[in-house]
């Protein structure tokens, strides 16, 4: 298997898997390069370059940073970013201390909704990682509300729905800002899967027109979960933008049904994206 699998994520974040397992398995699966891209988080970084070490496996270090806009997500990945920029460093530690806050008030809703979930049980299956909806949402099945994780989303957790809980976070702009700043690049992450209040609207045309004019340099055209019309649109608009066609298997482990490597990025693509890092 040739190429880059830019988006994936551990149990540093909101996936079930080690960054040493997920390094072990893109080197089993012969994948030339992988992104580290846990959500709001460079935790990682230092235990994946020591695990990748002499694999041949290239690492591209980054994270997806959690924007939102009138509401609704926008998430944005940052490549190649000095995890010792404190600017951004600031901003990520906001954004773990609001995700645990946010956390809280969805639980007191989903109780409110004669949900039982506990906050103790979110926070243990948390672990070290930020407390994200994905956590709630395993919590929640456990109690027996739910079948499983996608049922939780579909029913209360997403955009909107009734245990939904807005955080407070940067707008996509500022992201995109501080992740240059760090001196990385930006692209925008599955913009199929939101932009709506029901979550599948994609991210519109004016808001990466506006992106690309702060500095956006891709988007994660590909991506397992878009439909062959969100894959049309947005090549075409990154050929519209002169943005970099990106491509992503945003593998979670057991938390999702995305395999790592499913979605790859050709190295002409990771080549032309590196390339537009700030001088």
């Amino acid at each position: 298997m040739s190429g880059f699998d830019l988006h994936s994520h551990t149990d540093l974040s909101d996936g079930t898997t080690s960054i040493e397992a997920n390094v072990a398995d893109a080197v089993a699966l012969g994948l030339e390069g992988l992104g580290v891209t846990d959500h709001d988080t460079t935790a990682p970084f230092e235990r994946a370059v020591a695990a990748a070490a002499g694999t041949g496996l290239e690492l591209v270090l980054g994270t997806e940073f959690s924007a939102e806009l009138d509401g609704f997500s926008v998430h944005v990945l940052g490549y190649w970013i000095d995890p010792t920029d404190q600017t951004l460093q600031i901003e990520l530690d906001r954004l773990r201390d609001e995700r645990t806050h946010r956390a809280r008030a969805i639980v007191v809703k989903f109780n409110e909704l004669d949900v039982p979930v506990r906050f103790e049980r979110v926070q243990q299956l948390a672990g070290a990682a930020p407390i994200g909806r994905p956590h709630i949402a395993q919590a929640v099945v456990e109690t027996g509300a739910a079948s499983d994780t996608r049922e939780v989303f579909d029913t209360w957790l997403a955009d909107g729905g009734p245990a939904y809980v807005e955080k407070h976070a940067v707008s996509p702009v500022r992201a995109v800002e501080l992740l240059r700043g760090a001196g990385g690049v930006a692209v925008l992450a599955h913009p199929g899967l939101y932009g709506a209040r029901d979550g599948h609207g994609g991210i519109p045309a004016e808001v990466v027109e506006e992106l690309t004019a702060a500095g956006l340099a891709g988007i994660e055209a590909r991506h397992p979960d878009h439909t062959d019309e969100h894959l049309d649109r947005y090549v075409d608009l990154a050929r519209a933008l002169d943005l970099v066609v990106t491509a992503g298997s945003d593998y979670h482990g057991e938390a999702k049904t995305n395999r790592l490597g499913s979605a790859t990025t050709p190295r002409v693509a990771v080549e032309a994206l590196r390339a537009r890092r700030p001088e």
